[in-house]
């Protein structure tokens, strides 16, 4: 099922996907994946301390730099190639200075349900050794220790930049019931007759669709196990029905 740029949610710099919105009237996420927040600042910009609650928050920083300021004492600078994941547990605060650095910032925020609610908070951060993947999917979060980067759910997250003309499978995952959320972050894809274009969405229950390459494309991809236990209650990234 595709989601066009357009259905996405918000004005201004950031737009939000709830994938769940497509899918069903009784969840706006689809499993632990709550919502895709897609942001793009140019110039300085200060988003103020605000809290959450049972929130695990993955920033995916591709161009600009944050200053990132939290409640739990870490102050760290963010640029490309770094990712930061926030669990917030039962409260949690932080603020995201963007800098004014001559590139506009672009990003996705992604709020990923927890297993369970009040949690102790915890901050981690990763460099990826290459800015990119060339033509392989990469996993940078998932809950179990093959990555820094870990989720307390069922829940893997994917990156790749593909190549004109490369022709893909989806990622294979031995586990129970997988949804997929496939995001396109820059570039023109294909997959079951629909192409797909920047900030474009594709949501399937299977992986036997192929994904075509129409030009140089970045994508990221997300996995949950529908089937495994979430907390649907978090302040962002609970369910807004």
């Amino acid at each position: 099922m595709k989601i066009k740029s357009e259905e996405l949610l918000g004005h201004g710099p950031i737009n939000i996907l709830y994938p769940g919105n497509r899918l069903t009237e009784n969840d706006s996420g689809i499993g632990s994946i709550a919502r895709i927040d897609y942001a793009l600042f140019k110039g300085a910009n200060l988003i103020s301390m605000h809290p959450h609650a049972n929130d695990e928050i993955l920033t995916y920083l591709r161009s600009g730099n944050i200053e990132h300021r939290d409640s739990e004492g870490i102050k760290a600078s963010l640029h490309r190639g770094n990712l930061m994941l926030m669990k917030a547990g039962k409260r949690f605060y932080h603020e995201e200075k963007i800098l004014d650095s001559g590139e506009p910032l672009e990003a996705l925020q992604i709020f990923i349900r927890p297993k369970t609610k009040d949690m102790t908070p915890q901050v981690s951060f990763h460099q990826l050794s290459t800015p990119y993947s060339i033509n392989k999917w990469r996993l940078i979060a998932s809950p179990d220790r093959q990555t820094k980067l870990q989720f307390t759910s069922q829940t893997w997250i994917y990156d790749i930049r593909a190549r004109v003309g490369l022709k893909l499978n989806f990622p294979k995952l031995k586990r129970g019931s997988l949804k997929y959320v496939l995001f396109v972050f820059n570039g023109q894809v294909k997959i079951d007759h629909e192409i797909l274009n920047k900030k474009d969405s594709f949501i399937l229950e299977e992986t036997t669709a192929d994904i075509s390459c129409i030009v140089d494309s970045d994508m990221v991809l997300f996995i949950t196990d529908a089937s495994s236990k979430t907390f649907k209650g978090g302040m962002f990234s609970g369910n807004i029905r």
